[in-house]
């Protein structure tokens, strides 16, 4: 074989399958190419939830993947972010109503740190009160919940619609509501990472005590 016929073959490139996570049952996401498997690893990927599930009534969650592992034609992912598109937020706020957000940092029961973004929609323009009741109650819920719940566990809780539907059963009782939401979820951290941070703030206090 010629020098330019090795040289052609190695940077042929080959198509990997991407497949989601196994709690997205490994479905297809769709295709990746690459001369070299390392160059796979860290893409990202993003279908909607519609795609998955084949509803068409679902396309408004988008959902991100990263692939973390590489087969010989196969690449894996992890779950990295939900989140819903701008277009359906934009739909539910209504005039003389109040939207309500919050930004909260949980760890998982299997030490994942993920944050998580509720909103509220009110029937009508609540006060400011209120509005700190049913972001204070958002909150709480998600903190609860996040300390009951795998990251697994916890990501199905919020695609799946559960976390939000139960945020709504509480919060309403503050004010009336139109919506709940959980407008993005994002993994912001594996045990792994967590385990270091805690173990160099650790380190540092230390030092500021020898100091």
């Amino acid at each position: 074989m010629s020098e330019r016929s090795v040289s052609r073959a190695k940077q042929e490139k080959r198509w990997y399958t991407v497949l989601a996570p196994e709690q997205f049952d490994r479905q297809e996401l769709g295709e990746t190419p690459a001369d070299e498997p390392d160059k796979v690893y860290g893409r990202t990927i993003e279908t909607t939830l519609g795609e998955l599930n084949d509803s068409a009534s679902e396309n408004n969650t988008k959902l991100t993947f990263k692939i973390t592992d590489v087969g010989s034609d196969s690449a894996y992912t992890e779950f990295k972010e939900h989140s819903l598109t701008r277009d359906y937020l934009r739909s539910l706020v209504r005039r003389g109503a109040s939207k309500i957000e919050a930004y909260v940092t949980v760890l998982t029961t299997d030490d994942y740190r993920v944050q998580i973004q509720p909103v509220a929609f009110t029937t009508k323009k609540a006060d400011a009160s209120q509005e700190k009741a049913i972001r204070e109650q958002m909150v709480e819920m998600i903190e609860e919940a996040a300390a009951e719940r795998t990251f697994e566990e916890l990501i199905d809780s919020v695609v799946e619609g559960r976390l939000s539907s139960a945020i709504y059963g509480e919060a309403k009782t503050i004010y009336p509501l139109r919506r709940v939401e959980i407008q993005k979820a994002t993994l912001e951290a594996h045990p792994e990472e967590v385990a270091e941070e805690e173990a160099t703030a650790v380190d540092v206090d230390e030092d500021d005590v020898a100091a």
